[in-house]
């Protein structure tokens, strides 16, 4: 009886070589079938620069959120949504760089959060390039020195960033695209520094901000310095004595830092909203959001008729800023964002009557909402 007895630990052995076996044939397969989409993405250029050789457009932003939006609705699992859509957006973004590699300007320098916003939305095949301001990020799209640019516009517990705004005002950039970014803020030193004698911590003052409660209750003699980025603060202390930086997860793998304590941020759901600016007018992908900005008149009524058309024409208003007129010609300038297609009948109606009492309308772009 014995000698028919089977070995529990062969059967397993055997189990493990022929699931091995499995995922070599899987793996064969899916190399086969990325590599068929990267050659069809290669006649796509071509019959692209076929039709417009001289102003081809390869990068389509309704495009890709419909492809991520269907992988997602057909994802059966054990893999979660996010996780298989951000495995197709590396395929697709490896395969734009063979039609055309994207180059983006962002909020520099290296390291910083706008720039890892930048790769979510693009993918790690994207050329990404620094600037040191907002503004520079604009001049350099409008430049066409890049094609695209990523800039922060708002923060769940700090608000709106103005500096984004206000350079929306005179530029003719349109918004293509927003992505989403959890925000997580981590204590880091140098080899210079023990963890125990932090005497002063640089680090964005946004980040100083978001990360107030805890600094007071576990640092709260150390000095508190604001530079202009995160990825300043962290390249900064490398090098210094008894030091430490507010930054994320890349900024400590750039600057060679060990990162202390994680996850420091006050609030857990802190995330910040990025706009991709470019200079291109986006179609309709089935799950779309505009914003505008609106001037209008210092008069009695001026707030109700700018709103009452979006309640009269069914159009959900997401967003409401107001900033002061550069102008002067008028007081009041005020940012919109609303669900919905700049081509949706409810939507052109509800503009043509904004039009009627406004000084100036200015549509900024419409865009899909962010599927990462």
């Amino acid at each position: 009886m014995a000698d028919q007895e089977s070995n529990p630990t062969d059967l397993k052995e055997t189990d493990l070589a022929a699931l091995r076996d499995q995922i070599d044939r899987l793996d064969t397969e899916i190399l086969e079938r990325i590599s068929e989409r990267a050659k069809c993405a290669l006649k796509v250029a071509e019959v692209k620069m076929k039709a417009n050789p001289d102003a081809a457009v390869f990068y389509r932003p309704e495009r890709e959120a419909q492809v991520l939006t269907r992988v997602m609705q057909r994802n059966q699992g054990p893999l979660g949504n996010e996780d298989m859509a951000k495995l197709f957006r590396e395929i697709m973004s490896a395969c734009l760089a063979l039609e055309k590699p994207l180059e983006v300007a962002y909020l520099g320098p290296e390291g910083t959060f706008t720039q890892q916003a930048a790769i979510k939305h693009f993918g790690q095949w994207v050329k990404s390039k620094p600037m040191p301001a907002i503004d520079e990020v604009f001049r350099e799209v409008e430049a066409g020195a890049c094609k695209y640019g990523v800039v922060p516009v708002e923060n769940s517990t700090e608000g709106v960033v103005n500096h984004t705004l206000d350079s929306f005002i005179n530029s003719n950039l349109r918004i293509c695209g927003e992505v989403e970014l959890r925000i997580h803020h981590h204590l880091m030193v140098g080899p210079n520094t023990q963890p125990g004698k932090i005497s002063r911590i640089y680090s964005h003052q946004q980040s100083l901000a978001q990360c107030r409660k805890w600094l007071d209750a576990h640092m709260p003699m150390a000095e508190r310095i604001a530079v202009n980025s995160n990825a300043e603060a962290a390249r900064r202390v490398h090098g210094e004595w008894n030091s430490a930086a507010i930054a994320g997860e890349m900024a400590a793998s750039l600057y060679d830092l060990e990162i202390v304590e994680q996850k420091i941020e006050d609030s857990p759901d802190n995330s910040t909203r990025f706009l991709i600016i470019g200079t291109q007018d986006v179609g309709i992908s089935g799950d779309d959001k505009t914003s505008i900005v609106v001037s209008m008149r210092n008069e009695p009524g001026a707030l109700f008729h700018l709103l009452a058309p979006f309640n009269d024409h069914n159009v959900d208003m997401t967003r409401l800023e107001t900033r002061p007129s550069p102008s002067g010609n008028w007081t009041y300038v005020f940012f919109i964002d609303f669900a919905g297609h700049v081509e949706d009948e409810n939507v052109q109606k509800a503009m043509a009557d904004i039009r009627q009492k406004a000084v100036e309308l200015k549509v900024l772009g419409s865009y899909p909402k962010g599927v990462l």
